[in-house]
């Protein structure tokens, strides 16, 4: 697998939250405590960036994980094992600096639901890619 479509996806993640971030972070002190229910927000749009970026991970190692093991046969599973892996692995990081970056608790607005989901979804995506990536060097 070619590195430069995951170098292509990361980076357009970490662009991502670079341009929504930093106007947030900026308007901390003149934005409200709570921001309404059809407000989509720095913080939601970044949450809910991250959940996809870490379902798609979860997705994609699951696939790979069934395909390794047999169930599937459409090929080697190490391209999907390290998409899954970097999808995991990005998934969380904008999650943490979404939940990092949250100046709210739960409800407020801020994407610190969403950014938690989408830790834990990445740490599975991680996960399942791993031992994606461990049944793939075994089999050859």
């Amino acid at each position: 697998m070619s590195v430069r479509p995951v170098l292509a996806v990361t980076t357009a993640a970490l662009v991502t939250v670079a341009v929504f971030a930093e106007p947030a972070a900026a308007h901390t002190a003149v934005q409200p405590t709570a921001a309404g229910v059809y407000t989509l927000s720095a913080g939601r749009l970044g949450a809910i960036v991250a959940a996809l970026l870490a379902l798609t991970g979860v997705c994609v190692g699951g696939l790979t994980l069934a395909r390794s093991a047999g169930r599937v046969r459409t090929g080697p599973g190490r391209r999907g094992a390290a998409m899954a892996l970097t999808a995991g692995l990005t998934g969380m990081a904008l999650g943490g600096l979404v939940a990092a970056t949250a100046s709210g608790g739960l409800g407020t607005g801020n994407g610190l639901g969403g950014a938690l989901v989408a830790l834990v979804l990445g740490l599975t995506g991680t996960t399942l890619g791993g031992l994606a990536l461990a049944r793939a060097r075994r089999t050859g």
